[in-house]
């Protein structure tokens, strides 16, 4: 007997040592507070931004779709899908495509309009049947504003001036006049727009010295209309590019309502990006790496705004951002077409805590894009419509629009794979205007879950609700014909005992709670 009890004994402690002192430490609740009478930031509903560019199968087989007679139509089932999300604004027409885009193209009688070689995505012919008029219907059905980002690289400022007028001059004059002969009376007034598009790249292979000096020039153009004053966006920095940030806004800040940065989080390199669905861990760490160098980004670029511009009057808006992969195999390579998974959505929830937590600064954002490319929202195919996990988040965070930040305090632990590490857990809190706080959390970990004990300040709690998004798989994604794989659920992981509150996280998992 005295033998047995030695073997368990040695048995158990042989258990204990196999135990990494990471994996205890991980067990231990994560702290935090949240303090809800404190919140003084709005964030901004433009945060929560889209973007259709003409790029494969995001206008055309996408929003816009020809019947059996071949007339071009819009497409309601994207429509009817995307107003749940209560979309703030669209993009539009690009991207590189904008600096390519003469707008007089897209407007007229549709079988008069000129086709088009769209040289940058794909090298395909259009037949600009989606133009001004076009696209404005389309924000008017989805109850958005409209972005308009006009043509710097081969455009002029006339063109430009011409294109503003014909949205916003009440008239009698001759853009107005042209546009009530398209069979549009009243301005549409729209408010924001961009000057010129990656202006450092594909919008022209520019300086910041040159674009700052093209910017004062084109936006001198932009001048108020009846009802409408514009809001300039300027194209921003390449990702960590602070040399362009400094020059803007020491050349150009006084003309300038938003700067516009761009940055993709990409797994691999710029030529091979990998596998939207085909990942292992390594993988799924450097995106949740990525996606947190966002934070950085947004801080120094901040940083240095604050020097030019300390009352925050310029707003930092991300105007393209997401995952870019190796386009799906066997589609056209410049169409930029992939799949979302579960890995997606934790990326896109990462970014929306950030941008919250930003929001002092950064009030508009644009993921990149909407239907069939990129981080898409939807796929769509031959009238079979599937919602992506980045939908469901986008849902799941729709709670925050124009509430108010809260600021909040925790630890977030640390997702430690071969030898490096990255936070474990992202959240953001809001309270919207009728007193309810809402908040979003993401635990990165694919591994381990994890408990965050948060305290809540300055107002009483009586119940929680929440949902979650999460498999078992870190590529689960759904299909056209598995389109409810990966979907959120009901959530009753969170506690509340007086105003602690409780929350056991799942590995791999997004979950938004809202507080009464």
């Amino acid at each position: 007997m005295a033998r047995r009890l030695s073997v368990l004994l040695f048995l158990l402690l042989a258990g204990l040592l196999m135990v990494s002192p990471t994996q205890a430490q991980e067990t231990e609740p994560l702290r935090g507070a949240i303090n809800a009478d404190q919140g003084e930031t709005t964030i901004s509903r433009h945060i929560y931004g889209h973007f259709a560019e003409h790029l494969g199968e995001d206008i055309y087989g996408g929003f816009w779709i020809q019947d059996d007679q071949n007339n071009w139509q819009y497409n309601q089932q994207v429509i009817d899908a995307l107003n749940q999300l209560n979309i703030p604004n669209v993009r539009w027409p690009g991207g590189c495509f904008a600096d390519y885009y003469h707008w007089k193209d897209g407007i007229g009688p549709r079988d008069e309009r000129p086709d088009q070689v769209n040289t940058i995505w794909g090298a395909v012919t259009e037949d600009n049947s989606f133009g001004t008029h076009e696209f404005m219907g389309l924000v008017d059905r989805l109850d958005a504003e409209p972005i308009i980002v006009g043509n710097v690289g081969s455009g002029t400022v006339e063109e430009m001036n011409d294109w503003w007028k014909y949205l916003n001059h009440e008239g009698p004059g001759p853009m107005a006049d042209l546009r009530a002969e398209n069979g549009r009376e009243e301005p549409w007034g729209v408010e924001y727009f961009g000057v010129g598009n990656e202006s450092w790249g594909c919008g022209g292979q520019m300086r910041p010295q040159y674009y700052a000096d093209l910017y004062r020039r084109f936006a001198e153009y932009l001048r108020p209309q009846v009802g409408t004053d514009p809001y300039r966006i300027a194209a921003g920095p390449n990702g960590d590019d602070y040399e362009w940030m400094r020059t803007l806004m020491e050349e150009a800040g006084y003309m300038i309502d938003g700067i516009d940065l761009h940055h993709y989080t990409i797994v691999g390199t710029w030529e091979n990006k990998g596998s939207a669905t085909d990942f292992a861990e390594d993988g799924w760490f450097e995106a949740m790496q990525g996606s947190h160098y966002m934070d950085e980004l947004l801080t120094r670029h901040s940083t240095i705004m604050d020097q030019y511009d300390p009352e925050k009057e310029t707003s930092l808006i991300v105007g393209e951002w997401g995952m870019w992969h190796d386009p799906m195999p066997g589609t056209n390579p410049g169409f930029l077409k992939q799949q979302n998974t579960l890995r997606d959505a934790l990326v896109a929830a990462l970014h929306l805590n950030i941008f919250n937590q930003h929001a002092d600064r950064v009030r508009m954002a644009n993921l990149a894009q909407t239907v069939n490319v990129l981080q898409a929202l939807v796929l769509y195919d031959d009238g079979q419509l599937v919602k992506t996990p980045t939908y469901h988040i986008f849902d799941m965070y729709k709670a925050h629009q124009d509430a108010t930040l809260l600021p909040m305090a925790f630890d977030q632990g640390v997702y430690e794979h071969n030898g490096e590490e990255t936070p474990a857990v992202s959240a953001s809190a809001s309270q919207d205007e009728e007193g309810r706080i809402h908040v979003t959390l993401a635990n990165t970990d694919p591994n381990q879950s994890r408990t965050v004990t948060t305290e809540l300040r300055g107002q009483d709690v009586s119940s929680v609700t929440g949902r979650v998004l999460t498999a078992e798989q870190m590529n689960a994604h759904n299909t056209f014909e598995q389109p409810e794989r990966l979907t959120p659920s009901s959530f009753d992981g969170a506690q509340l005992d007086g105003n602690t509150l409780t929350i056991e996280l799942p590995a791999k998992s997004v979950v938004s709670l809202e507080l009464r």
